[in-house]
């Protein structure tokens, strides 16, 4: 896993080191750079940097920028090929020659021989850029989910790119500017939507696309979709479950090739044991994972469900050398740096992703983690909510929502103790079921809503954002998967959005700060399409989620594991803003701070602090969404150390 840079303009070598130092933490083991010779009117120099992470082929054969024999070609890239023998295998049928055993030499020889039909044959996860020395072009691709991130901007004559953004302001063509869109979609969603970004000009290349620059022109394509209108018919459960378990075994074994230490995050969650059961399968070694818990005073106003007691059952299932620590951070310190890593305000699963990350890293240079299980078979609660709420529709509309509007409003959203969890899943039913399908689930996934923005943006902040639609994306996603079941549909949506630009994103920056390589076997090509085929049924069956992937699952874990009650992954934030947070919430949302700022009505943001802290609402995130973006302004924009 590495780091990769570069860019087009008249003197890229007085800049590209620079923006190589940005991003030292993704790969320590070697640094290189290419810079070509003058080309075109405008007499530009193309330039790729790279920062390595060793993990295929160790030695320095692997050293990139790569390039072809004829020196035609040469790539800068990040991810890991897992069919990459496979390929090589084909393309030495066809008379290549291959001088090192890395999949970086396997992909730039792919293109080289079927240029962009190369995507097709690749199972992976990466980002690259290859710049062809005789057409004068730039080719780069990002994989099919978006495991590996790729961000760029124009800037005049100049393109400029990088693994992360801040490698692109390092390189001086880009000043950083808030932009609009992202900021709408921030404030909305808690992230923004591919392909924007938090800053003006600065842009996400989306998951399964390919972008293509010569003679300053940006083509910017699609390469791969996911089906979910072809569910398989005739296909019994039984039959259907050993169809996941084969697969799950099959790609989990794809992705432990290493030539370093390889280990697994450990929940105690089926997504996570079924990983770590079939790395037990398929290695003679002891397993190295990693747990992270969280104390029982930290619990008292979250919903998060501690999941080391159920870690520590899977452990003395396998050969595992089990690593276990508490959630005990120096917050208030810790969020200016994953701040500065995330390139954006951080969301709570950032801190245990980057405090794991760092304990694992310790011993381990790979991790295997269960992330995608969710988004793959279904397994958040808002999708059951989904089901449920669709019951709801055969009251007319007229009556259904002053109804729900009144049981929103009557229940407390933020309390303390057992009955946390289900006050608060309540009161955003309520609040989602009286609406549309459409509109019910993103309503789900909305922090702030639009008469929340009203009242919150100065008017200023309104009228620069009055024509933006944050559910632009999600509704044109929609409108494409349309012939889709209902449930394939929410998994399209989050597929297209959720997922890559806020639990992809985030594992990506937190894992690379640590200089740790994180792999997702859910997220794998076979088990990928393979779900898209299976019925939606035995998706979600009852009120049983992630129902076939469970059945599989019975085959090799205990079912007391596998029917637990799911944990999500994240902070305890709503204690810590009534704690060790508070006085960072008083400085930086203080009435001076917000008034400085110029985007938010002082008062509004009082009144959300307040009704947080009173249990009468649940802003919690909201709150710490607020407080993260005048953090990454003062990072970003003031340029302030803290």
């Amino acid at each position: 896993m590495c780091g990769i840079a570069g860019l087009i303009t008249k003197e890229p070598e007085k800049r590209i080191a620079e923006m190589l130092i940005s991003i030292e933490h993704r790969g320590r083991d070697d640094e290189g750079v290419f810079v070509s010779e003058r080309f075109g009117k405008a007499q530009l120099k193309a330039c790729l940097g790279h920062r390595r992470l060793s993990i295929i082929d160790t030695s320095s054969a692997g050293h990139q920028p790569f390039f072809t024999e004829d020196k035609r070609f040469a790539i800068t890239y990040n991810g890991e090929i897992y069919n990459y023998l496979d390929i090589c295998e084909e393309l030495e049928a066809k008379g290549e020659k291959f001088h090192t055993r890395s999949d970086t030499e396997v992909l730039i020889k792919a293109y080289r021989r079927w240029g962009t039909d190369c995507l097709d044959r690749i199972n992976g996860m990466f980002a690259f850029a290859i710049w062809d020395d005789q057409e004068k072009t730039l080719f780069a691709a990002r994989d099919r989910v978006g495991l590996k991130p790729f961000n760029y901007a124009q800037a005049g004559d100049s393109f400029v790119f990088a693994s992360e953004i801040k490698a692109i302001l390092a390189s001086g063509l880009v000043e950083a500017e808030l932009d609009p869109q992202g900021f709408d979609q921030f404030l909305t969603f808690l992230w923004p939507v591919p392909p924007h970004t938090m800053f003006r000009g600065i842009y996400q290349l989306p998951p399964a696309h390919f972008l293509r620059w010569k003679n300053g022109v940006i083509e910017v394509k699609e390469w791969w979709d996911l089906d979910l209108t072809a569910e398989e018919s005739g296909t019994n459960e039984r039959e259907w479950a050993r169809r996941v378990a084969s697969t799950l075994e099959r790609v989990t074994r794809m992705e432990m090739i290493s030539d370093v230490p390889l280990g697994a995050f450990l929940s105690g969650g089926v997504d996570s044991s079924s990983i770590v059961a079939m790395m037990a399968r398929n290695t003679d070694r002891k397993i190295s994972t990693y747990t992270t818990g969280i104390s029982a005073g930290d619990l008292e106003y979250d919903i998060i469900p501690d999941d080391v007691e159920w870690s520590r059952k899977v452990a003395k299932l396998f050969p595992i050398d089990y690593h276990e620590t508490l959630l005990t951070p120096d917050v208030e310190d810790l969020l200016p740096n994953l701040v500065w890593h995330q390139d954006a305000p951080v969301i709570d699963m950032a801190i245990p992703s980057y405090l794991i990350s760092q304990q694992s890293r310790e011993t381990q240079k790979v991790m295997l983690s269960g992330m995608g299980g969710d988004e793959v078979f279904a397994g958040y609660p808002r999708q059951m909510a989904m089901q449920i709420a669709g019951v709801t529709d055969i009251v007319p509309s007229a009556v259904r929502r002053p109804l729900m509007k009144t049981v929103e409003s009557s229940l407390y959203g933020g309390v303390r103790g057992k009955f946390t969890a289900p006050l608060r899943n309540a009161k955003k039913f309520a609040k989602s079921a009286s609406m549309d399908f459409e509109d019910r689930y993103l309503g789900f996934g909305t922090y702030f809503t639009s008469e929340m923005k009203r009242r919150l943006l100065t008017k200023e902040i309104q009228s620069a954002t009055s024509d933006l639609d944050a559910y632009r994306y999600h509704r044109e996603f929609f409108k494409k998967c349309r012939g889709a079941s209902p449930l394939n549909r929410l998994l399209y949506v989050d597929f297209k959005t959720f997922m890559p630009a806020l639990n992809l994103d985030t594992t990506d920056r937190t894992s690379m700060a640590a200089n740790l390589e994180v792999r997702a076997p859910f997220l794998n090509k076979e088990l990928v399409e393979l779900s898209a085929r299976i019925p939606s049924s035995l998706k979600i069956k009852g009120l049983k989620r992630k129902y076939i992937l469970k059945k599989a699952a019975e085959t090799f874990l205990p079912k007391d594991v596998i029917w637990r009650k799911k944990a999500g992954f994240g902070a305890p934030v709503r204690s810590w803003l009534r704690g060790r947070l508070r006085p960072m919430v008083e400085d930086l949302l203080s009435s001076e701070a917000i008034t400085n700022r110029g985007l938010f009505e002082p008062k509004e943001v009082e009144r959300i602090i307040a009704l947080n802290r009173s249990g009468k609402e649940d802003y919690g995130l909201q709150v710490f969404q607020l407080l993260n973006l005048e953090i990454w302004f003062r990072k970003f924009i003031d340029k302030k150390e803290f």
